[in-house]
């Protein structure tokens, strides 16, 4: 896809998304809108019914940009879509509290009655208030469970059992608009046009997060675990063959989300950078055992079939824009730089690579990392221990690397080193255009 194309491609859905809010604004006008509006109460009950509208399409919006849509990963690239999940997270969220709480006030300010009084009467006169509470409470804990110090607290597998609510949410707050919102009584147009857009995103889901990954890892490429290796204690590498691999176009510093169909872990998927750059007969993945799940799958017997969505991700070569480049890396975030020193095309003045690990026993693929650097004439520098208090410092940067501010530099590790490194590149000189990061680290 051309530049120009993508361009007009990428205009064409903004348009296209900003022409549904219209609509959306639309039905609020048509069934009354500002000329329903004749005193306090009714200025409040309006603005709630605005905000809870555009707050629900938001909800789709936000459900569709991680739909894994071919068309929208290629327009904006998976770290964009998930910038873009984040801030209409928040969006949506706050409009549809924003409804929750003018309605109510609105309804006690026309009603003359407390709060409390309203409250009541609301949940027992009319019907889907409950499953609205329902659902907007999921949502919240949803959006809450997502905020980075929350989550840097939880296990992965309890943090997607959490976002998986977030559909019930949608489902209860759909059967509630239709049930009790003024927009769609008697409106026939408004119901189907609303109930439309639901269809559509339901549709999308299932297709581009079921259907397509299931037809694609099972009947198309018939991946499955060709062997399990153990790297180092509590560390395996895990790869998986399959058919007309070149087909998928992977891309080394790019991540699967992998679910393994054993007894134990198909219902669960997670996300693993490639450790390897994909070759078109194999894809491998280094998985460091930090909780219950990675820790399980030193037990994946050969043979399990897998299932893959992706390949995801803006880590790549595609990135670079200047002819030198740092990879550097933090912990188990070696791997997609591993499969980056591999595939990268320059030279040996061209790449150099930073290790920053706390113990030995932290730093995974060493002896392949050695090979790769002796056969490319690539320097290596391991920065291990915790004696010093900032081991990328600015001034160590640029004694390994005196020309650090005009290259490219990637960084991959948990999410502190990153934020942390990203900071002090910025002290040494190099511009955050030039800094290349994934979202999803290792």
């Amino acid at each position: 896809m051309s530049a120009r194309v993508r361009t007009l491609a990428g205009r064409g859905l903004a348009l296209l998304a900003l022409a549904n809010a219209v609509v959306v604004v639309s039905l609020w006008l048509a069934s009354g809108g500002p000329s329903d509006v004749h005193d306090l109460a009714g200025a409040l009950t309006s603005a709630g019914r605005v905000a809870g509208l555009l707050g629900a399409y938001l909800v789709l919006v936000e459900l569709l940009l991680l739909a894994r849509i071919p068309l929208l990963e290629r327009l904006y690239g998976f770290e964009r879509l998930a910038v873009a999940h984040r801030i209409n997270g928040r969006l949506a969220l706050s409009l549809l509290l924003a409804h929750a709480a003018l309605v109510t006030a609105g309804y006690t300010v026309g009603d003359e009655i407390s709060l409390l009084d309203e409250l009541d009467r609301l949940i027992t006169g009319y019907p889907g208030v409950i499953t609205a509470i329902a659902g907007l409470t999921l949502l919240v804990a949803v959006v809450v469970t997502s905020a980075v110090a929350v989550r840097r607290r939880l296990r992965y597998e309890t943090w997607h059992f959490l976002h998986l609510y977030a559909y019930l949410g949608v489902a209860l707050a759909f059967s509630h608009q239709l049930a009790t919102g003024t927009d769609f009584l008697a409106r026939p147009v408004a119901r189907a046009y609303w109930t439309a857009l639901y269809v559509v995103t339901l549709g999308a889901l299932v297709v581009f997060r079921i259907l397509l990954p299931l037809a694609r890892s099972l009947l198309v490429h018939r991946l499955r675990v060709e062997r399990v290796i153990a790297e180092a204690p509590g560390v395996v590498s895990l790869e998986i063959e399959g058919q007309r691999l070149h087909r998928l176009r992977a891309q080394a510093g790019q991540f699967f989300t992998w679910r393994f169909l054993t007894r134990d872990h198909w219902w669960e998927a997670h996300p693993f950078s490639l450790s390897a750059a994909p070759d078109g007969r194999r894809l491998r993945i280094t998985v460091k055992g930090l909780g219950d799940y990675t820790a399980s799958l030193a037990a994946i017997p050969p043979g399990t079939r897998v299932i893959a969505e992706g390949p995801f991700g803006s880590f790549t070569a595609a990135a670079r824009r200047r002819p030198r480049v740092a990879l550097i890396a933090g912990g188990v975030g070696i791997t997609p730089i591993r499969a980056l020193l591999e595939d990268m095309p320059g030279g040996p003045e061209d790449i150099t690579v930073v290790y920053r690990a706390l113990r030995d026993d932290d730093v995974i693929l060493r002896s392949e990392l050695d090979e790769l650097a002796g056969r490319r004439g690539v320097e290596v520098h391991y920065l291990v221990g915790d004696h010093d208090a900032e081991p990328l410092s600015p001034e160590r940067l640029r004694a390994l690397m005196p020309d650090i501010a005009t290259r490219d530099v990637y960084v991959c590790g948990p999410p502190a080193m990153v934020e942390a490194t990203r900071a002090t590149l910025g002290r040494s000189g190099v511009s955050r255009r030039h800094i290349v990061t994934e979202r999803f680290a290792y």
